[in-house]
């Protein structure tokens, strides 16, 4: 069923065709849907604002690519989210580093080899587990956005994300353990 509130198709077809009229009167027909697609995945205000507006500019160039007049609902909210994501990416790159504190040689190996466990523990999760825990925890995306982003219900992506935080946990674990058999901690130095 189609939303009555996106432009008729009738002007979508005539915009296709490359109408001028067509096309300005689908770019603000459109308008107000792509505002609240933006609004709802953008992290801010003014990211929502120049996410639509970006989308509004790629409807008015590329409404020819448009596959099926039907579809533009669909179509607009890729665009849209695309928009949204890329503004995060550029907003976590351009973030401002906290302040450097003065570490020891020592505590920057055990960084290092601490984030080489969890980065491959990470890496060993089936992807569909790992796009999740990548958004939510190292990007930062909101839950609504992370499951809106990757086409998951809420709970659908709050349980991938929990699968995919257990197996990490289990899988550091794991790895500190000493393997079973292990007697040295109950020698106590002594020898046989």
């Amino acid at each position: 069923m189609a939303d009555s509130s996106w432009p008729g198709e009738q002007l979508i077809v005539a915009a296709q065709r490359g109408d001028v009229d067509a096309i300005t009167a689908l770019v603000s027909g459109s308008h107000p849907n792509v505002q609240r697609f933006a609004r709802s995945l953008c992290a801010t205000p003014e990211d929502a604002e120049d996410a639509a507006q970006e989308a509004l500019i790629i409807l008015y160039r590329k409404i020819g690519m448009l596959r099926a007049s039907g579809a533009l609902a669909s179509w607009m909210f890729r665009i849209v989210r695309n928009e949204c994501l890329r503004r995060a990416r550029t907003m976590r790159a351009h973030a401002p580093l906290p302040e450097a504190t003065v570490r020891s040689a020592e505590d920057v190996a055990l960084q290092r080899i601490e984030a080489g466990r969890v980065a491959a523990a990470v890496a060993a999760l089936p992807a569909e587990q790992r796009r999740v825990l990548i958004m939510r925890d190292i990007q930062g995306y909101s839950g609504r956005m992370a499951a809106e982003a990757l086409g998951l219900s809420t709970a659908a992506m709050k349980s991938r994300l929990h699968r995919a935080r257990g197996a990490v946990q289990q899988s550091l674990r794991a790895r500190t353990e000493p393997p079973p058999g292990d007697t040295h901690d109950d020698d106590r130095g002594r020898r046989p």
